[in-house]
C-alpha cells in the first residue's frame, strides 16, 4: 500500500512539474520582442512572392470581411520552405498575435492583431445577441456617434460599466459600439485624435484616415468602422459611406 501510494505521488509530481514548466516555457517564448519575430515573417513573405511568381501566402476570406482582417497569413504555406515554424507570438503557436498583410497589391506589409480584442469582442456578442433574444431583436443603442453608429446601453446588458478592450496603440481604453444593425467595432478616435496632432501627412475630409494609425506601429486598427476628419473641428468622425 506504501508503495502504491509513493507511485501515485511520484506520478502526481510529474505531472504537476511538467504543467507548470511548460507554461513557463511557452510563455517565455510568446514574449520574445515581436517586431523580430515580424521582420522574420516579413522575410519570408517576400521571398514566398518571389519564388510563386506574385502570390502571397494568405487564407481565403471573404470580400466582405473588415479590411484589416481580410489577409491573414497562412503559415502552413510558408513551412518548412520559408519558415521552420510559425512565431512563438503567433496564435498558430499559443500566442496572441494574428499575422496579416496590408497593402497587398502594391507593398504586401505584415502586420499584428491582438486576438485578445477578438475574445472580448465574442463574448459581448453573446451577450448582446442573448439581450436581442429576450427583446424582440432590440439593441439596447446608447448615444448616437454618427450616421449608422452608436455607443451601448451597458446597463441594460447588465453590465456596471462602459465595455472596452485596450488600445494596441497607446495602451488605452477603448470603447465597443455598435452599428445599426447590432455589429459591434471598436472605436479608436481617441487614437485618431492623438496621431492627428502628430501625423505629418496632410489630411482630408472624405478620406479614410485609419492607416495614420499603422504609421509608426506594427498594429492594424481591426474590428473599426472608417473615419474620416472634421475638417470645420480638425477632430476624427465617422465616415459617411
Amino acid at each position: 500500500m506504501k508503495r502504491w501510494s509513493l507511485c501515485v505521488l511520484s506520478v502526481w509530481l510529474v505531472l504537476l512539474l511538467g504543467g507548470c514548466l511548460y507554461p513557463d516555457d511557452q510563455l517565455k517564448q510568446n514574449q520574445v520582442p515581436y517586431k523580430d519575430q515580424i521582420a522574420a515573417v516579413q522575410t519570408a513573405v517576400n521571398q514566398f512572392q518571389t519564388d510563386s511568381g506574385g502570390l502571397l501566402p494568405i487564407k481565403t476570406r471573404d470580400m466582405s470581411t473588415p479590411l484589416y482582417q481580410k489577409y491573414p497569413i497562412d503559415f502552413n504555406k510558408l513551412m518548412p520552405s520559408y519558415m521552420q515554424e510559425p512565431p512563438g507570438t503567433a496564435f498558430e503557436s499559443g500566442g496572441v498575435y494574428s499575422y496579416v498583410l496590408i497593402n497587398v497589391e502594391k507593398a504586401p506589409t505584415v502586420k499584428v492583431i491582438d486576438v485578445r480584442m477578438a475574445d472580448k469582442i465574442r463574448d459581448l456578442t453573446l451577450r448582446l445577441d442573448m439581450y436581442r433574444e429576450s427583446n424582440s431583436g432590440y439593441v439596447p443603442f446608447g448615444k448616437v456617434l454618427g450616421k449608422g453608429v452608436f455607443a451601448l446601453n451597458y446597463k441594460k446588458l447588465g453590465l456596471d460599466q462602459e465595455p472596452y478592450v485596450e488600445s494596441p496603440f497607446t495602451g488605452h481604453n477603448l470603447p465597443l459600439i455598435v452599428n445599426q444593425d447590432g455589429k459591434l467595432f471598436v472605436d479608436y478616435s481617441s487614437d485618431l485624435y492623438a496621431e492627428m496632432k502628430e501625423t505629418k501627412e496632410k489630411l482630408q475630409a472624405g478620406q479614410d484616415i485609419r492607416s495614420i494609425l499603422m504609421e509608426h506601429s506594427d498594429f492594424v486598427p481591426a474590428y473599426s468602422l472608417p473615419y474620416t476628419i472634421d475638417s470645420k473641428k480638425d477632430e476624427p468622425v465617422f465616415l459617411e459611406k
